[in-house]
């Protein structure tokens, strides 16, 4: 039972890193605090709790983990500090001996967060709490083995955000040679489909107007139901309410053909792609134990790009990995080049503790690694530059969010370009709603077309 009495009126604040998914889980885990009385604590206020959600994908990302920790306990003296997310699964009783934290869950744990943090509130001794006491006695933190992750948060919110996210799909079996993720999240593992569209309903009801698909690994979808994840998006496309969908990421080897037909047809799935390449050279994807090689990735692209000419089409690619020879890396930028994609996340290899490919032999530098990263970035930005600058003339609907009185509103097409309405033509009604615009020239930092108002 959780005592919602013990929550009225308690003030609360946020952290989150990392990706999509975690941002959904956060702001589901505040929405419920908000139903119980809890109020978001304003910048200057202390808070009476305070949550930190964790990314472990690098090394950077642990040592940024540590310290928005020590800051959150800094400047909210005596407030309940949990920590969750991927960092704590994977470090869970290190976070614990750090003062001032007071609770550590673990991915099986946190979709229980609300009912620990309830019997922790109700109980005169804090310190009392959870199964496994630090040495120092202090915080305390639960946790199981990777193979013991079972648990399944459902998440469809928000925040503070026009798009909708939900989570479809959490865990991965891939075990990429690289990747601490596996570890930290669980075998793969999903709801049902007919729960999703129920909470599809629930956020078109809300007003919600588009919604992004999140999860690890969602290609994997059906892994627990034996359902497919094509069915998904077919049943997810007759929500009524919801006028566009996106997919966060899918793996090149999961990205069916038919699902590319459909998208391509669809009513509210959107021509907007994000594919994870990690290494355009099929040496190194062997290394990485990825499970296709450039010749199937460029199908996929080619595919997508047949179906749907002006679709975006964003990938993800690793510098710098073990095993990454110089001649290998020019493999992957001149096959990327080649490829009719609109972005590149680039990403340097970071070494994690307990990854098999810290038994590959080559290492790159890191001053290497900074140049790769930097001549593939330049290339991103060539190819995204091109790709908005085909689209000026033309007509497009684009979603606006919210933005500060006597400020230039923003928003995103159906194919995902920035576009920027000029604030003498901005107005508040617009806020989450479609409107037809013509696209013009870029704004003065090249991030956006300006929009005109039909």
């Amino acid at each position: 039972m959780i005592d919602t009495a013990a929550f009225q009126g308690k003030t609360a604040k946020f952290y989150t890193l990392g990706c999509k998914l975690n941002f959904s889980e956060t702001s589901t885990f505040a929405r419920t605090l908000y139903n119980m009385g809890v109020r978001e604590a304003k910048k200057s206020e202390s808070a009476d709790i305070c949550l930190i959600n964790t990314c472990s994908v690098t090394e950077v990302a642990d040592h940024k983990c540590r310290q928005i920790i020590h800051r959150m306990v800094r400047q909210n003296p005596g407030a309940f500090v949990i920590v969750t997310g991927c960092y704590a699964q994977l470090e869970s009783e290190t976070i614990a001996k750090i003062e001032g934290v007071d609770l550590v869950l673990g991915s099986n744990e946190k979709a229980d967060l609300i009912q620990y943090l309830s019997d922790a509130w109700n109980k005169t001794d804090v310190d009392s709490i959870g199964d496994n006491p630090t040495e120092e006695g202090k915080g305390q933190y639960h946790s199981v083995k990777t193979k013991d992750i079972k648990s399944f948060q459902a998440s469809c919110s928000r925040g503070n955000r026009t798009r909708y996210f939900l989570k479809v799909q959490d865990g991965c079996n891939y075990f990429c040679t690289y990747c601490t993720i596996p570890y930290a999240r669980g075998f793969s593992r999903n709801p049902s489909i007919a729960s999703l569209v129920q909470q599809a309903e629930e956020a078109a009801k809300e007003g919600g107007k588009e919604i992004v698909l999140t999860g690890v690994n969602i290609g994997d979808f059906g892994e627990t139901t034996g359902e497919r994840f094509l069915d998904l998006v077919k049943a997810l496309d007759k929500v009524e309410g919801i006028e566009r969908f996106r997919i966060s990421s899918l793996e090149p080897d999961l990205i069916d053909d038919d699902l590319i037909e459909y998208c391509a047809q669809s009513r509210a799935f959107m021509p907007h792609f994000h594919i994870p390449l990690q290494s355009g050279s099929d040496e190194v994807l062997k290394l990485m134990h990825r499970r296709y090689d450039t010749k199937l990735f460029a199908h996929k692209i080619n595919l997508i790009k047949e179906k749907m000419p002006d679709a975006f089409i964003g990938v993800d690619v690793m510098v710098g990995s073990r095993g990454e020879r110089p001649e290998y890396f020019e493999d992957c930028y001149n096959f990327l080049a080649s490829l009719p994609v609109t972005q590149l996340h680039v990403f340097p290899y970071s070494e994690r503790p307990g990854t098999s490919a810290l038994s590959i032999p080559y290492v790159v530098d890191n001053r290497e690694k900074k140049h790769r990263a930097h001549k593939l970035l330049k290339l991103s930005d060539e190819k995204t530059h091109a790709f908005y600058a085909a689209h000026i003339g033309q007509e497009a609907d684009v979603l606006f969010e919210k933005a500060a009185r006597g400020k230039a509103m923003h928003g995103f097409t159906d194919n995902y370009i920035r576009v920027e309405l000029s604030p003498s033509q901005a107005k508040e009604e617009y806020d989450n709603q479609i409107i037809r615009v013509r696209l013009g020239g870029f704004n003065y930092d090249q991030s956006s077309l300006k929009a005109e108002l039909l």
